[in-house]
């Protein structure tokens, strides 16, 4: 039976139709109205999304491949709105939905004080519109517009208290640093017009054996191989949506954004249509090793040296950002090394438990009063004991402890990179092995920190006016009097933020079990990924795996636990048994935590030459080119020469009469002259 059309085209519908309610009518329906539009909206995009992938696995239904309108032809070529629903979509549909349907549900309790409640609600809305529409795009056209789309309301969404100069900088920074990867992106997609002349998935796919042997010829005399050029390219735009080194600079400050933005933005969705785009392009990337070895070292130098700033970090919410880029270099180096529903199966089960980190970050942000600084917190689980106990399986999930949904993903991609014989899986293995280690240290100083050892606040006296008034303005600056100090005691948040979290951490905790077989060694994803035999390290693998329970059970003898086990005790050790030592570990290995705490200074020097360069060059083109040239020389100096001219005119014309008998005199006497000359 095939899939409705009326079905896919509701499923991004919905979430777009609760957006303009809630955008454009917020006033008429109020704040209830506005989350009733928009959750109803994701409710029947999540429910139909459900539908469609037990339709896709279960149900026998064939892939649906259909253009629905044509946007515009130009001789051969045109573009279309269509879908391409396989499995591969359909898995992507309902994390993304499901995560945002949770999101939407949290914000009730998260943004409950705030002015900007509609506004928000028809952002997320139509961020998970933006997102459906890339996911669910059969053609390279479609796929750009969902991913400037996600780009644009990221933007909104990361400045939306606008009044915060620290939200605009963040939000102007995302937006640069994507427009960067971006122009390598719309580059790729136009050599794939190039060398294929279509922009439709399937016909471009179909006819990728004939780049093999093409080249390109960019620089004189240098001929580059045209399937490197084109993977190299697209890769580009997923370094910067994915927040790939070095263009990964824009994540951690999107923090400035509500809680809820970062749980959608950097777990389910924005920061994973990179790694989608590039498993969807298997088909080009399975031509160009050179570019697969690219991909590798990128994501490997990401997934460690990234999760390494994490442990310096005493904000709540950037150790969780850090842990997402850690995270996002470890689909990568999946990638590389072919193992693209590896990349693919790690984006989902992280998107559960990254989005539960999130918003148990969250969730501990409001009972604090807004207070982010774990070196303020301490002690908080006797008074949150969910948020503690689903933080608690987000963390583990998150390290990858046997059982845990992150262990069958993350320790598939570390046993995938050992397998492969590509060009940099040496330094690759290297990295993701010692990011295991890099994850627990960071992951267990967030959690002591924050729900264990003795409480590093103390809270004022009570005096029956204190929680309304605070909560009235700390949207506009977070800011307290004096940090540690509490109106009152912290409590367990409402049941809409608690809800989200139980329901994130159930898959968090048992997704992995049930679903590792099938979509890691099974061919779960049928077509929608191609890999060559050659490469198929996953395939390798698959002799090896003998079910879920024998693969984790296996998973305790192995380095990698190990290594987390360490980390635990390491953590253990300093956090609950002897914090003192954390300081004088600090000041014995100074020069490496200024390292790590200055971010490598790659933001510094992207700041210095990019940004004081733009605006020095700016000053130049300024001062010389509109100053001196075009307002001085051209507009202004044309004007002078005019005046100059009108003013020699005004002598001539005094108004006296015999100045005028004189000039006819003087004219007769030279006419004459002249006469008399022509004459002779």
């Amino acid at each position: 039976m095939e899939l409705s059309t009326a079905i896919l085209l509701t499923i991004p519908l919905a979430p777009l139709v609760g957006c303009l309610l809630a955008g454009f009518f917020g006033k008429f329906i109020g704040r209830a109205g506005a989350h009733s539009v928009t959750i109803l909206g994701l409710l029947v995009a999540c429910g139909l999304s459900f539908y469609v992938l037990y339709q896709i696995t279960a149900g026998g239904a064939p892939v649906y491949n259909h253009n629905l309108y044509t946007w515009f032809e130009i001789g051969k070529f045109s573009a279309s709105v269509g879908f391409l629903i396989d499995r591969l979509t359909a898995m992507m549909m309902v994390v993304v939905t499901f995560v945002s349907l949770l999101v939407h549900v949290y914000t009730i309790g998260y943004m409950a004080d705030d002015p900007g409640y509609q506004r928000f609600f028809s952002y997320i809305s139509l961020f998970t519109f933006s997102m459906l529409m890339l996911v669910m795009s059969n053609n390279f056209m479609q796929l750009f517009f969902g991913w400037e789309a996600v780009g644009l309301v990221s933007y909104l969404l990361i400045g939306f208290w606008y009044k915060r100069p620290t939200a605009i900088f963040a939000n102007l920074k995302a937006f640069l640093v994507n427009r960067v990867g971006d122009f390598g992106f719309l580059l790729g997609i136009s050599a794939v017009l190039y060398f294929l002349g279509t922009l439709d998935y399937a016909t471009a796919f179909a006819g990728a054996d004939s780049l093999v042997g093409k080249t390109l010829t960019i620089t004189q005399g240098m001929h580059w191989d045209a399937p490197t050029v084109i993977c190299v390219l697209l890769f580009i735009g997923a370094m910067g949506k994915s927040a790939q080194v070095p263009l990964h600079v824009w994540l951690p400050d999107s923090m400035e954004g509500p809680t809820p933005i970062s749980a959608l933005i950097h777990a389910a969705t924005m920061v994973t249509a990179g790694i989608f785009m590039v498993a969807r392009m298997s088909p080009l990337y399975e031509l160009s090793g050179s570019a697969l070895s690219f991909v590798m070292v990128i994501g490997a130098t990401g997934a460690l040296f990234t999760g390494l700033i994490g442990i310096v970090q005493n904000d709540i919410k950037r150790v969780v950002a850090y842990s997402t880029l850690s995270q996002l270099g470890y689909m990568t180096v999946a990638l590389g090394v072919s193992a693209y529903s590896g990349a693919v199966y790690h984006l989902m089960t992280h998107a559960f438990f990254k989005a539960l980190l999130f918003l148990g970050a969250g969730s501990v942000i409001i009972a604090m009063h807004h207070e982010q600084d774990m070196r303020y917190m301490g002690g908080l689980r006797k008074y949150m004991p969910i948020t503690w106990v689903t933080m608690w399986i987000g963390s583990l999930a998150l390290c990858g402890v046997p059982f845990f949904s992150g262990f069958y993903s993350k320790d598939a991609i570390i046993e995938a990179v050992g397998e492969s014989h590509r060009w940099g899986a040496h330094y690759a293995y290297f990295c993701v092995m010692a990011g295991a280690l890099v994850t627990a240290l960071y992951t267990f100083r967030q959690m002591y920190l924050t729900f264990h050892g003795k409480e590093r606040f103390t809270v004022k006296a009570h005096h029956g006016h204190g929680h309304d008034a605070h909560h009235d303005d700390h949207h506009d600056d977070h800011g307290h009097h004096e940090p540690g100090v509490l109106e009152h005691a912290p409590t367990e948040s409402p049941w809409v933020v608690t809800l989200p979290l139980i329901l994130l951490a159930i898959p968090s905790l048992l997704v992995g079990i049930f679903t590792v077989g099938p979509m890691l060694f099974g061919g779960w994803f049928g077509q929608a990924i191609h890999v060559d035999e050659a490469n198929n390290v996953l395939g390798e693998m698959a002799g090896e795996f003998h079910g879920a329970m024998a693969m984790a059970l296996h998973g305790f003898t192995q380095l990698p636990f190990f290594l987390v086990l360490a980390g635990f005790v390491i953590q253990t050790y300093i956090y609950l048994f002897n914090p003192a030592l954390a300081g004088r570990i600090k000041s014995a290995l100074k020069p490496l935590w200024t390292v790590l705490d200055r971010k490598y200074w790659v933001d510094d020097v992207y700041f210095a030459v990019f940004a004081r360069g733009g605006v020095k060059l700016g000053r130049l083109f300024w001062k010389a080119g509109d100053a001196a040239v075009i307002d001085g020389a051209m507009v202004n100096g044309s004007a002078s020469l005019v005046q100059k001219i009108a003013a020699a005119m005004r002598r001539l014309q005094s108004g006296y009469l015999y100045h005028y008998a004189f000039a006819m005199i003087l004219g007769l006497i030279l006419l004459l002259g002249g006469f008399w000359l022509v004459g002779h």
